[in-house]
């Protein structure tokens, strides 16, 4: 599943940011497969948080960065520092993208994990993602390997900055989604 990016994007020596990373997906599985690539880890629970740490010890990766704290409060330093976005299972997509845009580079992507099922969702966030600063640039279906499951991910381009505003403060963007 976290691989089925590759399918989608080639990935060089981006940076990449990997928003409510849990247990690692999709960013560890992607830096294990390249690594060229600059991974950050964002995640807000400190369990989750020592986890990933031991996880980076065990396999002795590097240009990994693991940061404890909310997308909200983060964003303060690292606005539009990553070349790459990405998310899996965080949130719903209107949700998501005021997490995820304001850390994309002017075009750069924020690539959405997601059901198979995903175009009313993907709908519902569209003026949300216009506000933000970005663009939907296609929703690509991806069968994961040795399977009949189908997967979407939803490719969304930065093209232009997101306002200062953004994201608002914690808690503000699931209670009152853009719409």
């Amino acid at each position: 599943d976290s691989l089925s990016l590759l399918q989608v994007l080639k990935l060089t020596t981006q940076s990449i940011i990997d928003i409510g990373s849990g247990a690692g997906f999709p960013g560890l599985p992607l830096k294990l497969a390249c690594p060229q690539i600059k991974l950050t880890l964002l995640e807000a629970t400190r369990k989750k948080v020592e986890f990933l740490k031991h996880l980076v010890l065990i396999f002795s990766l590097q240009d990994v960065e693991i940061i404890a704290g909310r997308a909200e409060e983060v964003v303060k330093e690292k606005r539009e520092s990553f070349d790459l976005a990405i998310a899996r299972a965080v949130a719903q997509l209107n949700v998501l993208s005021e997490y995820c845009l304001p850390f994309v580079k002017l075009g750069g992507l924020f690539v959405a994990y997601k059901e198979a099922a995903v175009e009313s969702e993907v709908d519902k966030a569209l003026k949300g993602i216009a506000l933000l600063g970005g663009k939907l640039r296609e929703i690509k279906k991806v069968r994961l390997p040795d399977s009949e499951i189908i997967r979407s991910l939803v490719v969304i381009e930065k093209i232009s900055p997101t306002p200062a505003k953004f994201p608002r403060r914690a808690g503000l963007a699931k209670k009152r989604p853009l719409q």
